[in-house]
């Protein structure tokens, strides 16, 4: 995809995007430098950050400002805005990508007189697992 787009996966963004989607769980930037570090002598914080920058503007990662980490993008192929249920318990996070949402958020901003930039919104909750621990 991104040779497709005319981007440059670098080693090091390469390394990086696949760190992020082996957690299949959202991962903090020092757990992603940690990761980097046993592996490279020199990997600092700024390299972390660069590299993420970069995903996710190849929309390749998404940003989870809630809980100050980054996930995979389930759907990388197209740009969209996604949607997130993020479990205010186990930090557990599900991906949705509703265009209806999309929408009608449009509409109402447009109806307030705001203009919404392209970003995520975050739905907090509690998941399945926790729910049903919560009422036990």
């Amino acid at each position: 995809m991104c040779a497709d787009r005319g981007l440059n996966l670098t080693p090091v963004r390469r390394r990086i995007l696949e760190i992020v989607w082996r957690a299949h769980e959202p991962i903090g930037a020092y757990e992603i430098l940690a990761e980097l570090a046993k592996e490279r002598d020199k990997a600092a914080p700024p390299t972390v950050y660069r590299a993420l920058e970069f995903l996710i503007d190849a929309g390749l990662v998404h940003r989870i400002d809630s809980l100050n980490a980054f996930i995979g993008c389930d759907k990388p192929a197209r740009t969209h805005v996604a949607q997130f249920l993020v479990c205010r318990k186990c930090h557990r996070v599900v991906e949705i990508d509703d265009p209806e949402i999309n929408r009608l958020l449009a509409e109402k901003s447009l109806a307030a007189g705001f203009r919404i930039e392209p970003t995520s919104l975050e739905i907090k909750g509690l998941c399945g697992d926790c729910e049903d621990s919560h009422s036990d």
